[in-house]
């Protein structure tokens, strides 16, 4: 009986310990960075998500979280997981010269149903530039003063509160970036949508597969996509963006030094304030606009080519439907 007792609180306690460590919520790794400097993030890991995060120095840390992969490894433990971590993984650290450095990849091969998923989150001072790759999960930045640089295959990128230039990609995922102001901006996707709130700068944004939506930019926007529609709204900024797949509306409250917006593939509504000297050319399966004052050019059911206010913003627009222009 005293046996079975000792057994049944040996068994309670393994439950408790491995009931007690979320793998999703738990660092399995925390170091410091308080005293550190760092001025530079270079990041890589094939299999999680990258995030970094500008704080003061004090709160500066590396959270380095990992939880299996594979179908046949779940409810691993924290010293398994450990213990899986040192056998199969090189994990390295490094903050030398004020650059954090860490990156995880297997030894060898491993069995695809013992893989293990690495992330990190790391929170370092705002001033800091970064490069960052990941293979197999979402990249997300925020509160950072430098250049940024990062990419995946396989996730999602959230970008907010950003002042740098910033050159981000993704083959797997959407794209949402809000209160960025930088030198240049260049946003990629290969798989997903564009959200794009409080821009400032030379901004170039692509996808092949998802819609573009946008609002509050001013600089230069230049943002194509392949496979969706366009709504872009109380823009200051010069402008280009087609679509081959949906509709292009288009809001501008400050025009900047052109606008170019089309589609082949759906309508097109385009409102600019009327009130500025505008080259205008217009094109459509059916074009309706507002009344025009101070025009010199011809008009007729597809086609609008003239100028408003003596000329001067380029105004380029067209579609393979319905085509609405409002001054």
């Amino acid at each position: 009986m005293k046996n079975l007792v000792v057994l049944f609180l040996t068994f309670g306690l393994a439950v408790s310990a491995r009931a007690q460590f979320n793998a999703d919520k738990d660092p399995l790794i925390t170091r410091s960075l308080s005293n550190q400097a760092i001025n530079k993030v270079v990041a890589r890991t094939s299999g999680g998500s990258i995030t970094v995060t500008g704080v003061s120095e004090g709160e500066a840390r590396l959270e380095v979280y990992v939880k299996p992969s594979g179908m046949n490894f779940g409810g691993a433990s924290k010293s398994e997981l450990q213990e899986k971590l040192k056998e199969d993984y090189d994990l390295v650290i490094s903050s030398a010269n004020n650059q954090l450095q860490v990156t995880a990849k297997s030894k060898n091969h491993v069995n695809w149903r013992r893989q293990l998923n690495i992330s990190y989150k790391i929170y370092v001072p705002r001033n800091v530039v970064t490069d960052l790759g990941t293979s197999g999960g979402s990249i997300s930045l925020s509160n950072l003063n430098g250049n940024q640089r990062f990419r995946t295959s396989g996730g999602s990128l959230q970008l907010s509160n950003l002042r740098g230039n910033i050159d981000g990609k993704t083959s797997g995922g959407s794209i949402r970036a809000e209160n960025c102001t930088g030198g240049e901006m260049t946003l990629a996707t290969s798989g997903g949508s564009l959200t794009l709130n409080d821009l400032k700068g030379t901004i170039q944004a692509s996808t092949s597969g998802g819609s573009i939506r946008g609002s509050r930019i001013s600089g230069e926007l230049k943002a194509h996509t392949s496979g969706g529609s366009i709504h872009l709204d109380d823009l200051s900024c010069s402008l280009e963006t087609s679509t081959s797949g949906g509709s292009v509306n288009v809001s501008v409250a400050n025009p900047g030094k052109y606008l170019s917006a089309s589609t082949s593939g759906g309508s097109v509504n385009v409102s600019i304030p009327g009130n500025r000297g505008l080259d205008l050319k217009v094109s459509g399966q059916s074009v309706k606009v507002s009344p025009l004052k101070n025009f010199n050019g011809t008009t007729d059911k597809r086609h609008v080519t003239g100028t408003v206010n003596g000329g001067g913003i380029p105004v380029n627009v067209s579609g393979s439907g319905n085509v609405n222009l409002s001054l």
